[in-house]
């Protein structure tokens, strides 16, 4: 098996959304202890913002300047990284109601026509089905799905239905909403999500 670790945080250590990626992580390599796993750091190491070339999926021309042959070779990095996991484990903190810009970067970079999705006679076709998708969510809040403030919630809606577009339908959220009303509302709210990482099933 073959795992993709995501991390989107700005916060480094203080990140409720790495803790929780990284105990997901070794949760299922306790499981399958010949996994691999690939780890990119969005933040530490941006993906740039996407280009028309890049979403065209057009090669760097003959010549280009050697920012464009960059691009294009992350690009094509961070697509390979993401075909070839059967699980994909995501670090997607709330910022402003939604995830990270430098998250935001790396999905732009992995749907890509032709390679995770087509346009066909019956409509869009997924390229991307069977991967399982982990996504570990923190929020200052509290906005999971029935809670008051649920509708301010753009993390999973957008997720759910970004992944659903290229194939993904096996897709598990954890979330630990709460960790800015005090330490023990953030404290209860990593126990909770920590609990519910231990239930994960590897794919």
């Amino acid at each position: 098996m073959m795992i993709l670790h995501i991390d989107s945080s700005i916060q480094g250590e203080q990140s409720v959304s790495r803790k929780l990626t990284a105990a997901a992580v070794a949760s299922l390599r306790r499981q399958q202890p010949d996994a691999t796993v690939i780890y990119r750091d969005v933040v530490a190491n941006p993906v740039p913002a996407l280009t028309l070339p890049a979403m065209l999926s057009m090669p760097a021309a003959q010549g280009a300047e050697p920012a464009e042959v960059a691009d294009r070779a992350l690009g094509e990095e961070v697509l390979a990284e993401f075909l070839a996991a059967d699980t994909i484990i995501i670090g997607a903190p709330m910022y402003n109601f939604s995830i990270p810009a430098q998250l935001r970067a790396w999905i732009d970079r992995i749907i890509v026509a032709g390679r995770t999705f087509a346009y066909g006679e019956k409509g869009v076709e997924g390229l991307a089905a069977g991967k399982k998708v982990i996504v570990a969510i923190s929020s200052g809040g509290v906005y999971a799905p029935a809670t008051a403030m649920a509708a301010f919630d753009q993390n999973e809606p957008f997720l759910r239905t970004i992944l659903g577009f290229i194939g993904i339908r096996d897709i598990t959220f954890i979330r630990a909403g709460g960790i800015a009303m005090g330490p023990e509302a953030r404290a209860q709210a990593e126990a909770t999500a920590l609990a519910e990482i231990e239930t994960l099933k590897a794919a």
